[in-house]
């Protein structure tokens, strides 16, 4: 996916940036030694292999002076602190941030490298696995989601940015929203639904928000491209860069029940039933994340209308839900 938030560099740039963070190590000869992985929607990423024969991933945040939207205000320093928290629970398997570099002499913004995932990508090999396989991965995805959703916080929202903070969650959510919304107007966006149709909507369904009294992390973005697969388990999950203090439910693992209904992850998760209350929340949620999908497109200028599309048939799908129940 290209994205003009992505902040490639040269091979000389990342060259200094590998013997910063290694002591002086050299990337090894040929152009295999640097191989740009395009994955990604939002950061840069990189794939090398240094002289002594280590192989580590290099991540990249877009350029300081990059428009992005405003949840994602300091989004690399947010991935970076969940990341070493979840570390701690050796359940999650996520990989070890080998260092940090927040000076931008060398680079014109944040970077970090990681080690690299033993595995495949399970968006690149799942259509291969069998149904038993990809039943028994994503129940190992749901066990996963339910240790990240053990670790708990002082307030509700985003890391990254103080002003989409609040003590309840009602509050929080509220305010994540209405920063979407806010970028939307920023760009002249013209989503299928009023801005004001969509605010009122929330609103209606706010009182179910209540019920979130704990702020537990959320990773938020657990889909297939963001987890690695060996031997029918999972040996890495990644981008941990959206998340935030929040309501489980709001895991990507929960938006399917109103189409696919109980999944082998919500299973893995160990939940397998829902209150009218809960399936509010999750229906608020998904709404979340296709404003979230269609805001972006007018600030990242993709190379392609799959996400502009999606967004919206799924908008309408919810807002048509909230509007109706």
């Amino acid at each position: 996916m290209e994205s003009k938030t992505k902040n490639t560099k040269t091979r000389p740039q990342i060259a200094a940036m590998v013997a910063r963070a290694f002591d002086g190590a050299r990337l090894a000869d040929g152009e295999d030694a640097v191989v740009e992985l395009k994955d990604g929607w939002f950061n840069a990423a990189y794939d090398l292999r240094l002289a002594d024969g280590r192989e580590v991933i290099l991540k990249i945040a877009p350029p300081r002076d990059a428009e992005v939207m405003l949840y994602e205000k300091n989004i690399m320093a947010t991935e970076v602190a969940a990341m070493r928290l979840v570390r701690q629970n050796p359940a999650i398997p996520v990989p070890e941030v080998t260092f940090f570099d927040t000076a931008h002499d060398l680079c014109d913004s944040d970077y970090f490298f990681m080690e690299k995932i033993a595995g495949d990508n399970l968006e690149h090999v799942r259509a291969s696995l069998p149904p038993e396989t990809q039943a028994s991965i994503d129940l190992h995805i749901g066990e996963i989601v339910r240790e990240i959703n053990g670790f708990t916080g002082t307030y509700f929202g985003y890391d990254g940015n103080p002003a989409l903070r609040a003590n309840t969650w009602r509050e929080a959510f509220t305010k994540i929203m209405d920063s979407v919304l806010e970028d939307g107007a920023r760009k002249g966006v013209a989503y299928d639904h009023g801005y004001d149709e969509i605010r009122a909507a929330v609103l209606r369904h706010a009182p179910a928000l209540e019920e979130v009294t704990t702020p537990r992390l959320v990773h938020w973005d657990v889909w297939n491209p963001n987890v690695f697969v060996k031997e029918g388990r999972v040996t890495g999950i990644i981008d941990f860069e959206r998340a935030l203090w929040a309501d489980p439910l709001m895991e990507s693992q929960f938006r399917l029940l109103s189409s696919e209904g109980i999944t082998s992850s919500m299973r893995g998760y160990g939940k397998t039933s829902f209150t009218s209350e809960e399936e509010r929340r999750c229906r608020l949620y998904s709404l979340h994340l296709a404003l979230v999908m269609n805001t972006e497109c007018y600030y990242r200028n993709y190379d392609t209308d799959f996400v502009y599309n999606l967004s919206r048939q799924w908008m309408g799908e919810h807002m048509g839900w909230l509007k109706a129940n």
